[in-house]
């Protein structure tokens, strides 16, 4: 049987964490720390997004790492955790607005519960434009939105 959605948020104990950037990430990003976020984390910068307001999992990246006086916040690792924030509340009908948190760049996420229709729908009933490019969707001018 598989886990729940609020199953696997709690199976990561050793989170938040700091460490140096690897080796591999230092040529594109330089010398310095790298936080990775705890779910709970993840989860509570996208409860904290209100209404006609916006966050990109880089955003929240960058936020965790200050939080923690990090060079760098691990957006891979925030992109995952906020998937399954995402997930986790949908199955449990919590109160988080997980359509809120866009992909980096303003993109939607088709990932996230119902696919891009059902962020679109909520994104749009708040307000928000959402532009096709491509095969891809995203929030017109949503740099001016951000939190």
């Amino acid at each position: 049987m598989k886990k729940s959605w609020q199953a696997r948020l709690a199976s990561y104990p050793d989170l938040p964490s700091v460490k140096p950037i690897p080796e591999a990430m230092r040529k594109r990003r330089g010398e310095g720390t790298i936080a990775t976020p705890s779910p709970q984390e993840v989860e509570a910068a996208m409860r904290s997004v209100p209404a006609g307001r916006l966050a990109t999992v880089f955003r929240i990246g960058e936020g965790i790492a200050a939080r923690h006086h990090a060079t760098i916040g691990c957006t891979v690792t925030t992109a995952i955790f906020a998937h399954m924030v995402a997930h986790a509340v949908a199955q449990a009908h919590g109160t988080t607005a997980w359509w809120r948190t866009l992909k980096i760049g303003g993109e939607l996420n088709p990932k996230y519960p119902g696919g891009i229709e059902a962020q679109m729908n909520r994104l749009e009933a708040e307000g928000h434009t959402v532009v096709q490019r491509g095969r891809r969707y995203f929030v017109e001018d949503f740099e001016r939105k951000l939190v």
